[in-house]
């Protein structure tokens, strides 16, 4: 009778054992110098990635409050992750020694993740840090801040999924109907939320293009509608008119008609007309304009342009003057709108020039014809025919 020898589960598992130690020890001897020479190499690549981020950290401290593209950078390199570097330099390693084909087979696998994940955290500080750079410290705790917040969520959610389908299509899993699901999923979001996207995306196009600001004063629509900026939402914009009323303009509406952001003036052009009597001498006329010029000249913020005479009016010689004020606020252009006016009645006092008001003269006249004497009147222009004895 022949027996058969069982081996035991032990005794297999302690053979498979000592023949992996076996292998390994083998490899180690057979690649300990290239093995030394990527992990001294793996080493440095750690230390620099390491130090770059402790220098973006840096950077960061040093330029707490501020936001500019040395400072968006930094934010970049400091969020690199630990599991990054570290696959970094297993991958170095596994590239210089001649490692066996399943240890190669999972460093590889688990730097194509960190890898694909790392980008999408880079992305998404490059991006938000630009967003926050375009609307600026000033709405860090307005809604606009709040919609920053929105943006990174979303960011986030779009990167994050693009790096899960990536790390699935390297896995070998077939991501076509994965894609095709998001996309549809996604127009059906976009079409049921249609309203509420156009004013969000209306709100990060103030953001980017900057048409007005909070405290801006703007006019848009026909008839105009001016106002100041209270508040920037994300669906609608609020001002306060200049009746001292709140308007409500959703986002959408208010940049598809046209703007004027009154506050963005660098001078204002003022334009005034003054008429003089037609009493006066030709010599005094073209004197005007340099007496004129003289005075706007005399104001400091004043910048003189023209100042003609232009049209022959009803009951005057009409002037035309021309001026710019070096100043955005409505309250210096009046100011020294008022001083040119004051100065005007000034110098023509002592000229003798009169200014003119609406009048009509009427003539009176003899029976031959001839005038007898002129009056200012105000009623119109009729003719008196004067009888023998009167």
């Amino acid at each position: 009778m022949s027996t058969q020898k069982v081996i035991e589960p032990d005794e297999n598992l302690s053979e498979q054992t000592s023949r992996l130690v076996e292998d390994a020890g083998a490899w180690l001897s057979g690649n300990s110098v290239n093995l030394l020479l990527g992990l001294a190499a793996g080493i440095v690549v750690a230390l620099i990635l390491i130090g770059i981020r402790s220098i973006g950290c840096k950077l960061i401290e040093r330029g707490r409050g501020e936001l500019h593209w040395r400072i968006i950078f930094a934010r970049v390199v400091a969020k690199t992750k630990l599991f990054f570097i570290v696959m970094v330099s297993a991958k170095l390693v596994v590239e210089v020694a001649d490692t066996p084909p399943a240890l190669t087979s999972i460093v590889n696998f688990l730097f194509v993740v960190a890898a694909t994940l790392q980008a999408a955290i880079w992305a998404r500080e490059l991006i938000v840090g630009y967003v926050e750079h375009r609307v600026g410290p000033e709405t860090e705790h307005s809604t606009l801040g709040s919609a920053v917040g929105i943006i990174r969520l979303l960011v986030t959610v779009a990167l994050f999924a693009i790096a899960i389908i990536l790390i699935l299509d390297n896995l070998g899993v077939n991501v076509t109907g994965l894609v095709a699901g998001l996309g549809i999923g996604g127009i059906a979001i976009g079409l049921a939320a249609q309203g509420i996207f156009s004013d969000l995306f209306a709100a990060l196009s103030i953001i980017f293009d900057k048409p007005f600001r909070k405290g801006d004063m703007i006019s848009f629509g026909n008839p105009p509608t001016t106002g100041m900026v209270q508040h920037i939402g994300l669906k609608s914009t609020r001002l306060r008119s200049i009746g001292g009323e709140e308007v409500v303009m959703a986002n959408t509406k208010l940049l598809e008609q046209q703007l004027q952001n009154w506050t963005l003036l660098r001078k204002r052009r003022v334009v005034m007309t003054f008429g003089l009597v037609y009493q006066t001498s030709p010599e005094l006329l073209a004197q005007v304009p340099l007496e004129v010029k003289e005075i706007v000249e005399s104001q400091p913020l004043a910048e003189f342009d023209r100042c003609h005479a232009f049209q022959f009016g009803p009951s005057s010689i009409d002037f035309e003057l021309v001026f710019h004020v070096d100043s955005m606020e409505i309250d210096d252009t009046m100011a020294v709108r008022q001083a040119i006016v004051v100065g005007m009645l000034r110098r023509f006092a002592e000229l003798g020039v009169e200014f003119a008001y609406p009048t009509q003269t009427t003539f009176t006249a003899a029976p031959d014809g001839t005038l007898v004497m002129p009056y200012a009147a105000v009623q119109p222009v009729k003719r008196v025919d004067l009888k023998d004895g009167e």
